[in-house]
């Protein structure tokens, strides 16, 4: 009972964060490995869970959605399968020592990266790299997202200012498409490689289509976007210190 009760939780936490801010894996990661299951497993696990979320705000979005830059919305969706797909290939061959000795560093940049989204994405706004650039930086991406869920929403929004990309509505549902796309190719190779715990993925997913449903539908009641954003930064930095004490 107190693992459902912690897996229903920490899901609807993780929906309605990725629906409001982001950051939900912040949450759903650590929280599987606290349960007792293996980090790979525990990794894998979070970005099958995540989909569902992804996929429900891709659809949100859906009008607004459209390719800027060099490369077009079917190339782009391409690179982000093969990118995932190469990501959960190197995450099946990773040990489970060298994998816990990444993961305090892996949250450590996605918090980072989180933390300093909005001054990155105006910093990076009109770049406009060329079709090779682009191509680079999508894959580059897309591996890191199929290894590892956590601030793979925030990378690829940066990815898309660098290309040039100025709708902001059409970033934020492209992204959520690429992640939808990046993450069922990479739980789907996982799933194949036996490294999904399947009793706490359908609770977990169960809750987290909750939390996200109730965090789109409050999101635009939500004034203070700072604060949240402070709070998500502050559980990112706390998991990624006990990580590093682990």
């Amino acid at each position: 009972m107190l693992e459902i009760f912690v897996l229903c939780v920490a899901g609807f936490a993780t929906g309605a964060l990725n629906a409001v801010a982001g950051g939900g894996t912040f949450i759903s990661f650590p929280a599987l490995v606290w349960l007792g299951v293996p980090p790979i497993m525990a990794n894998a696990t979070a970005t099958l869970t995540a989909i569902p979320g992804y996929a429900g705000s891709a659809w949100a979005f859906r009008k607004d959605i459209a390719a800027e830059g060099a490369l077009s919305l079917p190339v782009m969706l391409l690179i982000s399968a093969l990118g995932g797909l190469i990501g959960a290939l190197l995450l099946t061959v990773t040990n489970e020592e060298v994998f816990m000795g990444l993961v305090p560093w892996l949250l450590l940049v996605a918090t980072l990266i989180f933390a300093a989204g909005p001054k990155l994405l105006t910093l990076l706004k009109g770049g406009g790299l060329g079709t090779i650039g682009s191509v680079a930086v999508v894959l580059a991406v897309s591996i890191y997202g199929g290894y590892f869920n956590g601030g793979l929403g925030i990378m690829l929004l940066a990815v898309f200012g660098l290309m040039g990309f100025a709708n902001l509505h059409g970033m934020n549902g492209l992204k959520n498409l690429m992640s939808t796309m990046i993450s069922i190719v990479s739980a789907g190779a996982l799933a194949v490689a036996g490294l999904i715990a399947w009793k706490s993925a359908i609770v977990l997913a169960l809750a987290t289509t909750a939390g996200g449903y109730f965090g789109a539908a409050y999101a635009r009641k939500i004034t203070n976007m700072k604060l949240l954003r402070g709070g998500i930064v502050a559980v990112g930095l706390i998991m990624t210190v006990l990580f590093f004490l682990k």
